[in-house]
């Protein structure tokens, strides 16, 4: 079981910790009673979706012995215009550098998308995701 808890701050500034101990800042912006100073929540949940196939495609690209020396993910989003404001569309743009095969990175990002990333697999239903994928050579 994992727990986590969100404790305010002020206006709409929010402390959020997790079961690692780990803490980051979320908060509104200005307009909306906010200060700012941190990421909204659904750029966390974003980010957080981009953290976990991140981390599944250099597992999976180091186990195929692919030379990486650097990867970037691009997300662009697409959200419902009307409450809940959730994510319709999430696509992700997977960047290799080094001497990686395009195919290599292309089946990586494949089984991060349908069978480990927990992330993504927690919004599969709600938002379509969609890929593309490039490497940058070294």
């Amino acid at each position: 079981m994992t727990t986590a808890n969100v404790t305010w701050v002020e206006d709409m500034q929010f402390v959020a910790r997790s079961d690692s101990g780990h803490a980051i800042v979320m908060d509104a912006s200005e307009e909306v009673g906010g200060h700012n100073t941190g990421p909204r929540p659904m750029e966390v949940m974003l980010m957080g979706i981009l953290g976990c196939t991140a981390m599944d495609v250099i597992s999976i690209l180091k186990k195929k012995r692919q030379p990486i020396t650097g990867l970037k993910i691009f997300a662009t989003t697409e959200r419902n215009p009307e409450h809940p404001k959730y994510y319709t569309k999430i696509h992700l743009e997977y960047v290799a550098y080094g001497d990686v095969e395009l195919e290599a990175l292309e089946r990586s990002a494949q089984l991060s998308e349908e069978k480990y990333c927990s992330a993504i697999a927690t919004v599969r239903g709600k938002a379509e995701v969609t890929r593309s994928c490039r490497v940058e050579k070294a």
